[in-house]
């Protein structure tokens, strides 16, 4: 299982961007196509993802906004901010007190404790707050957390997904 883009040379990286670039439209296409969304315009209408553009909430609430804002961050290097945000969802809608320790302990490894695979940009006090938390595991514990990095995607990761030519491409193929 891959670690991170840190334990590559710095030459791969480079050279990984300097793909990405000149392979972008095409792997957005490509992203586009996997998503199922160039073959939904029938079923996704245009008011839809309009939608999006008034609020990060509204773009959230939608099933394909969702899945195309997810794509977005895969693009741009910052998928695990959308996939923390989802986890905690899902921890706070666990039901059983066994399966809520069990939850929190892999949400920590996984995106807050140090060296997480996927670690999410939090401040050293926030990560104090939720290892704190974590001390006695509730529904709430990962709230600061998720609030943190639902305002970092909202004010920097959205209006960028809006400007981007992948969500420009899906409205563009919407409008009749």
């Amino acid at each position: 299982m891959c670690r991170g883009l840190e334990s590559l040379p710095i030459t791969c990286l480079e050279r990984a961007k300097e793909l990405k670039a000149r392979f972008g439209s095409f792997l957005l296409k490509q992203e586009l196509n996997f998503m199922g969304l160039t073959n939904k315009a029938d079923k996704l209408r245009v008011e839809e993802a309009l939608k999006w553009r008034v609020s990060f909430q509204n773009l959230l609430a939608h099933k394909d906004g969702l899945c195309a804002f997810r794509a977005f961050l895969v693009l741009e290097y910052s998928e695990e901010n959308i996939a923390f945000y989802l986890a905690c969802e899902d921890y706070k809608n666990t039901k059983s007190a066994s399966k809520l320790c069990a939850k929190a302990k892999k949400i920590y490894e996984e995106f807050i404790g140090c060296d997480a695979p996927r670690e999410v940009n939090l401040d050293h006090e926030t990560r104090t707050i939720t290892k704190k938390n974590l001390e006695q595991p509730t529904v709430s514990c990962f709230e600061l957390a998720q609030s943190k990095i639902y305002a970092l995607m909202e004010k920097d990761c959205y209006p960028r997904f809006l400007k981007s030519t992948l969500y420009l491409d899906i409205t563009r193929q919407l409008t009749p």
